[in-house]
């Protein structure tokens, strides 16, 4: 539209007549963003009553923001959003590292409880950290570009540097090579994040805990007898299987592209 409206036209405009069409009122709202002039004419079009509680609406917010409280000093560190949610769950991870230590210390014939739940311990926080029922910003992040792999990974490894240096500490506490605990760890966390492309990290991480606790925990529990999977000679094995997960995370990059209802 490039010639102003005529003051009718303005005034059908701001009582809300149903005369005009939509392509004539959306001419007119266009015009008004960028005329002043326009603008002035549709204010005193407006009914008096409209004008009034604008008015009391403009002094009330004046008034509130002359008598309101000043700023508040922003603190440093600031618990909000996701961060604020994980901090219970790795609370929870931390507890059961310590109490796998305590196990570990008073029961001198039990396969080692450290090396048992290390591959366990970041996949409770790595699907808090990318599941919509604990991620309050859920649905913000699900529709922005850089939601996919790239976010992902960087709350898993902020997840892993939180997590780590705590099976560092019982590792060292119980005299087991690092290796061991280290790497079972890391494969379960890239398998996490593998199979997350396809099922949901949520029910990924849930699945590899069921199959671990079930082929794994419960059969070295009963048997007394640490599994050969977590021996010493099986850290080549390891290691293989982390850079082959994490191949397979980088080449499936896409399959973590959006954050999806029915996966989280």
């Amino acid at each position: 539209m490039t010639d102003h409206p005529t003051p009718a036209l303005i005034s059908r405009y701001a009582t809300g007549d149903d005369g005009d069409d939509d392509v004539t009122v959306w001419a007119v709202e266009a015009h008004l963003e960028s005329c002043a002039g326009c603008r002035a004419l549709l204010a005193d079009a407006a009914d008096p009553a409209a004008r009034q509680l604008l008015d009391r609406v403009a002094v009330g917010i004046a008034a509130g923001l002359d008598a309101g409280p000043g700023p508040v000093r922003r603190r440093r560190l600031r618990r909000t959003g996701v961060a604020a949610r994980l901090l219970p769950w790795l609370a929870t991870t931390t507890a059961l590292v310590v109490v796998a230590v305590l196990l570990e210390m008073v029961s001198g014939r039990m396969p080692s409880p450290v090396l048992l739940v290390a591959p366990l311990v970041p996949l409770l926080l790595v699907a808090a950290a990318w599941s919509r029922r604990t991620d309050p910003a859920w649905e913000l992040i699900a529709t922005v570009p850089r939601a996919g792999l790239p976010l992902l990974l960087r709350r898993t490894l902020a997840i892993l540097t939180a997590v780590v240096p705590v099976l560092a500490v019982a590792g060292w506490w119980t005299g087991h090579s690092p290796a061991l605990w280290l790497l079972p760890c890391l494969a379960f966390t890239a398998g996490a994040l593998a199979l997350g492309g396809l099922v949901g990290v949520d029910r990924a991480a849930l699945g590899l805990a069921i199959a671990w606790s079930v082929g794994v925990i419960t059969p070295s529990l009963v048997g007394q007898e640490l599994p050969v999977v977590l021996q010493t000679r099986s850290w080549p094995g390891w290691a293989l299987a982390t850079v082959a997960l994490s191949a397979v995370v980088l080449l499936r990059a896409t399959d973590h592209s959006r954050l999806r209802a029915d996966r989280s």
